[in-house]
């Protein structure tokens, strides 16, 4: 029994490792081309004016004909699926989420830095729902946790990437980790059921945009 835990807390290291050596050499190569197309003003302006209209164009679009449909079912293992579609469109206005914290749905177009990020204050839902498409487990509390539990799951996020952590007064439950269409409730820190779902959701196969940065977006 021994052996096998000390096997498979080996394993999630080793892929917590890989995780962090993927986004660093993401990063690099995102500062490469960052400097590379300062040089092309030009280009680079006319790059911007496509961006922007197609933004514009699909902010137009969503806010008319979101395509979000179903809602959160509870499954007997403790984790509640998103049963229906939900909608990935960027928008720039606020978004009117069916669950607290959001599984999914529509969002703005730079994420949450998701790479172990610890926020001390909450967080506007349409940047973090980015986060979750691209594949990170979002630890959420209220002022029912106990500090201790906050500041042990601090740690374990301040360690695994594609993770974020906020405080979060709308919730139901005082410790709580959502992924893109599923999400949980936990006891606390030592609940098993934190690793566990950190296991399976961290660039999990629910990840709509699997590989993408978790880097380069906003902080607080």
């Amino acid at each position: 029994m021994g052996s096998a835990k000390n096997k498979s807390s080996a394993e999630r290291k080793a892929r917590i490792e890989e995780m962090r050596r993927a986004e660093q050499a993401r990063e690099r190569r995102r500062r490469v081309a960052t400097i590379t197309a300062s040089t092309v003003v030009v280009a680079a302006l006319v790059v911007g004016g496509v961006i922007l209209v197609r933004s514009q164009s699909d902010d137009s679009d969503s806010a008319d004909d979101s395509k979000t449909t179903g809602k959160l079912v509870a499954g007997a293992d403790g984790i509640s699926t998103w049963k229906g579609t939900l909608s990935r469109n960027h928008v720039t206005k606020s978004v009117t989420y069916p669950v607290t914290p959001p599984v999914g749905g529509d969002h703005q177009a730079v994420w949450m830095n998701c790479n172990g990020d610890v926020y001390t204050k909450a967080l506007k839902n349409e940047n973090a729902v980015h986060s979750l498409e691209h594949g990170a487990v979002w630890v959420t509390y209220n002022s029912k946790a106990p500090k201790a539990d906050v500041d042990a799951l601090a740690a374990k996020v301040k360690q695994t990437p594609y993770t974020l952590m906020s405080p979060d007064e709308k919730q139901a439950d005082p410790i709580m980790l959502t992924a893109w269409g599923h999400q949980r409730t936990v006891t606390g820190a030592d609940d098993p059921n934190v690793d566990k779902f950190l296991e399976k959701f961290v660039q999990g196969e629910q990840t709509p945009e699997k590989g993408a940065a978790c880097t380069g977006g906003l902080g607080q």
